[in-house]
């Protein structure tokens, strides 16, 4: 078991300065897809694959998701079961992740699950095309709404914010796809966690694990390095780090 000052030492070789260390966690179908296109199709993976969720949630400060994911799933992005709130205790992390929605027009469902939980406080980031009756709609039922960016959010510094006024210094992001690409696209991710699941969804209009504009050119793409690869059942645990 990895000790907080160990993954704090991690965070300080990332050369992103102010910036949290910041992985990505998704589980993806064999033909890349995170979702049926209909969304009605989202949950596919195992029990270990669940486990492994919460195994990560347990190694950061705030987990973040995009406002689709957490309207559609009723996901709390909580630490789940006591074992997993006694592993961040025992790493020197509060016992309760901050929770942070990406949301840059401000859409997020107030009366979403998540709002219903008020173990740990929950921050929305989101831009300047949010309406402002949105904006008081979602400052009645969060901690924080961080206006961050003009048309999208501006996630580096959306990130320097969470480092500087909430001491994140781990985050995990969960999706969805358009989330995931927005920080790829930035240069923001450190670390991606990848389970290859045996089951083949299809559909051009299905989610993958970073959509939205992408990259133009192949010579602009997000560079990978495979760091470790780990078969449990028929699925296949993977873990890239960025290519320096």
């Amino acid at each position: 078991m990895r000790t907080r000052s160990q993954l704090d030492s991690r965070n300080s070789g990332t050369g992103k300065g102010s910036l949290p260390f910041v992985l990505v966690n998704m589980a993806m179908s064999a033909d890349g897809k995170i979702a049926s296109a209909n969304r009605a199709v989202a949950t596919f993976s195992s029990r270990r694959d669940h486990d492994h969720l919460y195994e990560l949630r347990a190694t950061a400060d705030g987990v973040m998701s995009g406002a689709r994911t957490v309207d559609l799933n009723n996901y709390t992005l909580g630490p789940g079961a006591e074992r997993f709130r006694k592993l961040r205790l025992q790493r020197g992390l509060a016992e309760h992740n901050l929770r942070v929605i990406v949301s840059g027009s401000g859409s997020v469902n107030p009366h979403a699950e998540i709002f219903q939980h008020r173990f740990s406080p929950i921050l929305v980031l989101t831009s300047k095309r949010a309406p402002a009756a949105a904006l008081t709609k979602l400052r009645a039922v969060s901690d924080a709404v961080k206006v961050i960016g003009n048309d999208e959010v501006d996630f580096a510094n959306a990130l320097r914010w969470l480092r500087r006024e909430w001491n994140v210094k781990r985050l995990l992001c969960e999706g969805g796809g358009e989330l995931n690409e927005a920080l790829f696209r930035g240069g923001l991710v450190d670390e991606l966690h990848l389970t290859l699941c045996p089951r083949l969804i299809g559909g051009r209009r299905a989610p993958t694990i970073a959509d939205g504009p992408g990259f133009a050119n192949l010579a602009d793409a997000f560079q990978l390095l495979l760091a470790s690869t780990r078969r449990v059942g028929d699925e296949l645990f993977c873990v890239f780090s960025r290519r320096a």
